[in-house]
């Protein structure tokens, strides 16, 4: 009989290494074991040393991919973290930021409830969608386009109609951010525009992300690619990901010079869901494409992971 070398555990339980017949033998080959004279032996080896080699590698290789300088992925369920690359360092948030304005607008007041327009509010620079000073809009219309359209107009009038002004509205939101586990969040701007002091970091949008997804109302008006409002203007969602990305339900990019591009949003695909967070990105689209798919690939290996170890338990159970 042919001497047998183990292979290493960790190795074993990588590849789930089974029973397989000999073509040259017609024999079975032990599970965990390798036959010395093989044939294939040898390419099976380093079959596996470079599937091991790439896995190693993946996070490394999906760094190198992208331009994002803080990154995070989480288990939209457990918060659990799946990637991250710099996620506690603090950074401009940029309209990113308006996720905690749109939550605290819609907690705050009715959907037809008038809000005014000061010129201060009015004279936001763009993103906006030209709010005129002489009229008032309904609340609902200045919170989509908040959401969908990233207009500073809107997020300051509806932070002066709920707090008096914005500065003492964006204590509210660092407040809300702090409730919500978001740390290391400061809030100076209700629109997320470049302000001394304001940061925030990747981990921290995903957590704000990620609780103001579990409010039905959030989920259903940051999913709409396009609403009319009652004035008649149609806004437009900016999150492209809604279009060009399998299992996007709902996110909110930014960009300023300060901050570069940023993103956060989240994504469901055969019942398991993710978010993503990234900010100072060159190339956000892409850098949001290859995340999205690293972030499954990793999910399934994770729930593979999970049912191998369960398996096992239940065999040694059944062995006992």
């Amino acid at each position: 009989m042919a001497a047998r070398i183990p292979l290493l555990r960790d190795t074993a339980k990588q590849q789930v290494f089974r029973p397989q017949v000999s073509k040259r033998t017609g024999q079975r080959t032990a599970a965990g074991w390798i036959t010395l004279g093989s044939p294939r032996s040898i390419s099976l080896v380093k079959q596996r040393v470079r599937s091991s080699r790439g896995r190693g590698s993946s996070v490394a290789g999906v760094e190198r991919r992208i331009s994002s300088r803080s990154v995070i992925i989480i288990d939209a369920k457990s918060g659990e973290t799946i990637f991250a690359k710099a996620p506690d360092q603090p950074r401009q948030p940029a309209s990113t930021i308006k996720v905690l304005t749109g939550m605290i607008a819609m907690k705050s007041l009715k959907d037809s409830e008038p809000v005014a327009v000061s010129r201060h509010a009015s004279g936001m620079p763009r993103s906006k969608i030209y709010l005129d000073p002489r009229k008032q809009y309904k609340a609902d219309d200045l919170i989509n386009a908040v959401l969908l359209a990233s207009a500073n107009d809107a997020s300051v009038a509806l932070a002066e109609k709920i707090a008096g002004s914005e500065p003492d509205f964006a204590e509210m939101m660092t407040l809300r951010a702090r409730l919500w586990g978001a740390k290391n969040t400061v809030c100076r701007t209700a629109t997320g525009l470049t302000a001394r002091g304001q940061h925030s970091t990747a981990r921290d949008l995903a957590t704000i992300f990620r609780r103001a997804m579990q409010d039905k109302e959030f989920a259903s008006r940051v999913r709409q690619v396009k609403v009319r409002t009652t004035f008649g203007k149609v806004l437009r969602n900016h999150n492209k990901a809604l279009w060009r990305l399998e299992g996007a339900e709902g996110g909110k990019t930014g960009y300023t010079a300060a901050a570069r591009q940023t993103y956060v949003g989240q994504f469901t695909r055969d019942g398991e869901s993710i978010i993503v967070a990234i900010m100072g990105s060159e190339t956000m689209w892409n850098d949001l494409r290859t995340l999205v798919e690293y972030g499954f690939q990793k999910k399934r290996q994770i729930r593979l992971a999970r049912l191998e170890k369960g398996a096992k338990r239940q065999e040694v159970a059944r062995v006992n």
